[in-house]
């Protein structure tokens, strides 16, 4: 059972959110806060679910982070409503006190940093990690090097947009090189255009496996030859939405429903939870399935591509980057840098996908049987070093 599950009722619109933690480590969790319409109770304990294990796998004893409990938080809103600024900040008025002790969030989907961290500001909020700030010796100066890691550019698109995203590229990488998939030569549709789905496509193009399918809520964009991502990353609006303008006359749309039928070998799911399921699993053409999304494969989906031999990067290993890369900033880990940044995650994640197609080989399973294993043995020694 999760240590805490709160369901709150917006008092002016009626709107419901929710919180789980599901775990505490040194008396803190951390996971992110979506807004979503039709977010439930079960979505959130899922997600906090998923930050426990996220937290743990990347524990290693000679970083001075150390991996917190899980926990998320859900309402259930479309950010797009006029009503979310204000339900947001009630939400959080309602959550404060366990945001000043137990639980650090940040952005999720359909939240970003910086209307969160303007929320948190107007209710009182120093920001959005105090309980991971009150372990440090000096607070300040640490949220100094995460604002300090915010404020970085890179070609356009700021670091913090780029990290969890990056961090898919490199594990979809190294997976497709333990799968067997010809680099170059793989090709990759992405759904979802928001901060995970654009930096993995950035960084999938840059290492040279064309993107050819980009699917936003308002349809499919789709170049058997590959998109232009960088002119698609520039233009792109705050919630992930293709500029049509800015396709090419190559370039096409395809109704929204056939991205999972798009011919490529790399498919990431990078927005919503469980789009990949027993109804819609059969429509996969990829060899190859990266998570960036949270929970966005249902089991029944996921045994019938293991069964026709898809391996699946669960997403506590694939979309680890973005939280890890805030803790080890704010530790001291790593610069406030972009080479500091990505020379971590990529040193991180190639060795976790390494680690798990090594014991998927010598334990048999799938990749998430083998990821579970190694976070359940890391939680343990983090359990037994801080009992």
């Amino acid at each position: 059972m999760p240590y805490l599950e709160i369901v709150w009722t917006d008092e002016v619109t009626g709107r419901r959110g929710f919180l789980v933690i599901d775990r505490l480590v040194r008396g803190a969790a951390s996971g992110g806060l979506r807004m979503r319409a039709g977010c439930t109770l079960d979505e959130v304990r899922d997600l906090a679910r998923g930050m426990t294990l996220k937290e743990a796998v990347v524990y290693s004893p000679g970083d001075a982070y150390v991996p917190f409990g899980g926990g998320k938080g859900g309402i259930d809103c479309p950010p797009q409503d006029p009503d979310a600024p204000g339900v947001m900040a009630r939400y959080l008025t309602a959550m404060k006190p366990l945001l000043e002790t137990y639980w650090s969030t940040g952005e999720d989907f359909g939240v970003r940093q910086e209307t969160l961290d303007r929320a948190a500001a107007d209710v009182g909020l120093r920001s959005t990690i105090e309980a991971a700030l009150r372990l440090l010796p000096d607070p300040e100066h640490a949220l100094g090097l995460v604002k300090a890691g915010f404020a970085v550019d890179v070609d356009g698109v700021g670091l913090a947009d780029l990290v969890g995203g990056y961090g898919v590229a490199e594990a979809a990488l190294a997976a497709a090189a333990r799968a067997g998939l010809p680099l170059p030569g793989a090709r990759a549709a992405i759904q979802g255009f928001g901060s995970m789905g654009g930096a993995t496509a950035r960084y999938l193009a840059r290492a040279g496996v064309p993107v050819v399918a980009i699917c936003d809520v308002d349809g499919v964009v789709h170049n058997p030859d590959g998109l232009d991502v960088e002119a698609l990353l520039l233009t792109r609006d705050g919630f992930g939405r293709v500029d049509r303008a800015a396709l090419r006359p190559a370039d096409r749309e395809l109704p929204r429903d056939r991205w999972l039928a798009v011919q490529a070998e790399i498919l990431v799911p990078a927005a919503m939870s469980y789009v990949l399921t027993a109804s819609t699993v059969d429509l996969v053409r990829a060899r190859l399935v990266v998570e960036a999304a949270n929970v966005p494969t249902t089991p029944g989906a996921e045994a019938a591509l293991a069964a026709r031999g898809v391996p699946v990067v669960p997403d506590f290993v694939a979309n680890v980057a973005t939280n890890a890369w805030w803790w080890w900033t704010l530790f001291g880990d790593i610069e406030p840098t972009a080479p500091a940044a990505f020379g971590k995650i990529s040193t991180v994640l190639r060795g976790l996908v390494d680690e798990v197609f090594d014991r998927r080989e010598r334990d048999g399973g799938t990749p998430r049987d083998a990821a579970l294993a190694m976070a359940s043995e890391r939680a343990e020694a983090i359990a037994t070093r801080f009992r």
